[in-house]
């Protein structure tokens, strides 16, 4: 029965649908930024076929000719349905949501909206590089308040970060990044509340990435940041981009909470109107339809997860590992290898097999490399038997 039932598993996985020769057919960043000798581990896309209500409601949106520009409350309402069922909040109102062409664009929006030019941006380092890059184009500044030595959120250190932030008396934004991004950490209430009332207390607005919320695995359960106390002038972003791999289909949503509702009505037209109608309708139906695709994917995901952990054990024990409970990354420490501060290029140039580089994460990123966990087990076992050739010659 065992077999049976793992049978039956594997056969419903995403992660087991395509080959590699399927997907070097891609044309996205993954597949062409490197030659085709090279396994692509890097960039956050994921090596599945999409999901069928995902498909299906592209596919017949394009046959109407229905390709103008967005309206409606569709998208919103089947987040907040998405979320009632899922993480068990139905604090998430319609009316306090605006579309935003993505993730980013919309973290840019927020910032935007709780600070000015020159006002300061806190970031828990190592974090996810566009952070750096968006927040510097905007014109604003970045304070780094790093992860503690268990990759948590440290509060005294977030404090800190919190009063240099302020200093002078200007306004400042903590951008947090919930699940965390490289690290895979899944925020606890408890330390969301904390991070809430320590925001209260010096003046500081929050801004969530929660674009990673639907991938979490493990037995846990994320916790949206607008759901715990104190945290109702909070602004979050959130997406079906990450769990149903739809970066080509933009579309994420703004939310504000309670007591932002008059900031978010300040989210310029353009902002909304520059939004996908084909990528709304896309996230529309993962959110509202795709649920048993995602399950799917997750446990699949959790495989790879224990599949990693003991293939590095085997080959390569000395890089350190800590199997995060959310996103489809991986955060390696590679420090005890000896191979500087940039073992992907080692990786790379020895082992043809491509990481994200830990030093584009902020402080605390040296030494390490990030892996894209959403691909086939097979791939996942040669990428580190050619980690392991590249390292021992």
């Amino acid at each position: 029965m065992s077999g049976v039932l793992s049978g039956t598993r594997d056969s419903m996985n995403p992660l087991r649908q395509l080959t590699i020769d399927q997907l070097r057919e891609r044309t996205s960043l993954k597949w062409r930024e490197y030659p085709d000798d090279v396994l692509p581990l890097w960039v956050a896309e994921m090596d599945v076929p999409l999901a069928e209500p995902v498909v299906r409601a592209v596919t017949d949106a394009l046959a109407r000719g229905d390709t103008g520009y967005p309206a409606g409350t569709a998208y919103p309402q089947a987040l907040a349905e998405f979320a009632r069922r899922r993480w068990g909040w139905d604090g998430l109102a319609v009316q306090r949501t605006a579309l935003v062409p993505d993730v980013m664009h919309g973290v840019v929006e927020g910032l935007r909206l709780v600070t000015g030019p020159g006002d300061a941006v806190v970031v828990n380092c190592p974090v996810y590089p566009p952070f750096y890059e968006f927040v510097g184009h905007a014109g604003r500044r970045i304070v780094e308040a790093p992860l503690g030595a268990d990759l948590r959120l440290d509060l005294g250190t977030l404090e800190e970060a919190f009063h240099r932030a302020r200093a002078g008396g200007r306004p400042a934004a903590y951008l947090l990044c919930s699940p965390h991004n490289p690290t895979g950490v899944l925020h606890t209430a408890d330390e969301l509340a904390a991070v809430a009332s320590l925001a209260r207390r010096h003046g500081v607005r929050v801004v969530a990435d929660e674009i990673h919320a639907p991938v979490v695995v493990g037995g846990g359960r994320f916790v949206p940041y607008l759901s715990v106390p104190g945290a109702e002038n909070g602004l979050s972003l959130m997406s079906a981009s990450k769990g149903w791999n739809l970066a080509g289909l933009r579309a994420a949503l703004l939310i504000a909470g309670p007591a932002a509702a008059a900031d978010l009505a300040r989210v310029p037209f353009e902002a909304s109107v520059s939004t996908s109608h084909i990528g709304v309708i896309a996230h529309t139906a993962a959110f509202r339809d795709g649920e048993e695709w995602l399950d799917a994917l997750v446990a699949g995901l959790d495989d790879n997860r224990g599949l990693l952990a003991a293939l590095l054990g085997e080959h390569l024990p000395a890089i350190g590992y800590q199997p995060g409970q959310a996103t489809y990354l991986a955060w390696l420490d590679c420090r005890a290898l000896g191979l500087g501060d940039d073992p992907a290029a080692v990786f790379l140039d020895s082992g043809r097999v491509a990481l994200n580089p830990g030093s584009a994460f902020g402080t605390g990123g040296g030494g390490h490399v990030r892996l894209n966990l959403a691909t086939a087990p097979e791939v996942i076992a040669e990428a580190v038997r050619r980690m392991a050739s590249a390292v021992t010659g």
